[in-house]
């Protein structure tokens, strides 16, 4: 018997896409020749935070495995493979990376899924969501600080894709990392743009909270849209300062519009309205617009106390799109919220815990989630089709639940082996259609 037999379908994933051999190349050392192959281990430790994985020993699932994937790395040589991910292996796995993702990509049946907004997808255009996460540290390790939220552990800051759910980049950071770095959001947007294959690079948006309200990153992602052949939308939130509240009292009736709820209808009790005009934004750069929303409190909401003078909530942000009714650009900027979701799918993926007192194996612990994140992402875009298509919209604890920890009976006849599913399982001619989409994944040149 194999339990968790659906994992071998996101192993064989890897090495289908390219994704092993590119890991190998980039983890390569002249004149030494490793027991167990480097680009295996690291994909094999990816497969297992794919699976539900929290600690490195947690590998010996896989190990229960030989039987059908072959030798598998033990705990001790996975320690020695994340130590050996120094900075300079992290550049050339990012590299690898985007060239399986250009891979990947160009096999998708329909093409990149549209994101969609108010109930209209958004065409060509590639979204990513910018946002940062706390990671509590439940003992002592390198670079654990206490955060904003009085705890205790590390804030690292991450880009997902919106139109696909793939993880993209992330930075890990200390717990005292500051929200609105602007360095640290560049920088890791930066290293998600080059994670999407150049033909999709043309019209980008990018999403955050209040946190890329700064001044450096608005003035980046301004000199991105200026690029020859690429386009750069940003939809970013902005605090309500004393400027905006005055803004907001010059603002008559009739500016304001209904907002759109998310299946694109009528908000009700939600307007929206437009301070460009209003304000004095010389020192932003050119062509920022600032909306605001107003919306009546739920019960028991706290107010600020010019909330209260006429019982609205008011919420602003910023964007350089020209087009548009007011109220699909807010909708398209609230969202950017679907990133709470990959945040929570993140953390049950390896990043809600760090097995480390080095902050250098917390690092590559990190690009092994970003990893395990694409390869749940892309079993759903590519395996997840016709017969399989039931299991697409799972999220990854009902895949576990549904698909990779079922059981299977491994055969031998023909000089070939075989796994065979349940046929009472309710979900075995999808997870047979799932094995059968993978294994006609053309491998690159």
């Amino acid at each position: 018997m194999v339990a968790h037999s659906g994992s071998v379908a996101t192993r064989l994933l890897g090495n289908r896409t390219g994704l092993t051999t590119g890991l190998s190349k980039a983890m390569s050392r002249r004149d030494f020749d490793p027991g167990h192959d480097r680009g295996q281990v690291l994909v094999d430790v990816a497969v297992m935070l794919a699976d539900g994985g929290e600690a490195i020993t947690d590998i010996d699932v896989l190990r229960h495995q030989a039987g059908v994937l072959g030798p598998v790395a033990s705990p001790p040589t996975v320690w020695r493979v994340l130590e050996e991910v120094a900075a300079g292996r992290l550049k050339k796995i990012a590299a690898a990376r985007a060239r399986v993702r250009r891979h990947v990509w160009a096999q998708l049946p329909d093409g990149v899924p549209a994101a969609k907004v108010a109930g209209t997808d958004l065409g060509e255009v590639v979204v990513l969501d910018v946002d940062a996460t706390i990671v509590i540290a439940h003992s002592e390790k390198e670079n654990a600080a206490a955060t904003f939220k009085r705890t205790f552990g590390y804030h690292p800051l991450g880009v997902w894709c919106d139109n696909t759910s793939e993880f993209l980049a992330a930075k890990l950071r200390a717990g005292n990392a500051g929200s609105n770095t602007a360095t640290d959001h560049i920088e890791v947007l930066t290293d998600a743009i080059a994670q999407i294959p150049g033909t999709h690079r043309r019209k980008l948006l990018i999403r955050s909270d209040g946190a890329g309200a700064s001044h450096g990153l608005l003035d980046w992602l301004t000199a991105q849209g200026k690029v020859r052949g690429r386009s750069v939308e940003y939809s970013v939130g902005f605090s309500i300062t004393e400027k905006i509240r005055d803004a907001i009292r010059l603002l008559p009736k009739r500016a304001w519009t209904p907002a759109v709820d998310a299946d694109g209808g009528i908000r009700e009790g939600g307007d929206v309205a437009e301070l460009t005009g209003v304000l004095n934004l010389t020192t932003w750069p050119d062509g920022m617009r600032v909306i605001v929303r107003r919306e009546r409190p739920h019960p028991g909401a706290q107010l600020s106390l010019f909330e209260e003078r006429d019982g609205w909530r008011y919420q602003a942000f910023v964007t350089n799109t020209m087009t548009g009714q007011l109220g699909f650009l807010e909708a398209r900027h609230r969202a950017h919220a679907r990133v709470e979701d990959r945040i929570r799918h993140a953390k049950d993926t390896g990043l809600g815990r760090f097995p480390s007192r080095e902050f250098d194996i917390n690092q590559a612990w990190l690009m092994l989630t970003q990893v395990a994140a694409d390869l749940t992402a892309w079993t759903r875009l590519l395996g997840c089709t016709g017969d399989a298509v039931v299991l697409a919209g799972c999220e990854p604890k009902a895949m576990r639940y549904r698909f990779l920890h079922v059981p299977a009976r491994l055969t031998h006849s023909a000089r070939r082996r075989r796994l065979r599913i349940p046929e009472s399982w309710p979900w075995a001619a999808a997870i047979i259609a799932v094995f059968a989409n993978i294994a006609a994944i053309p491998q690159p040149a």
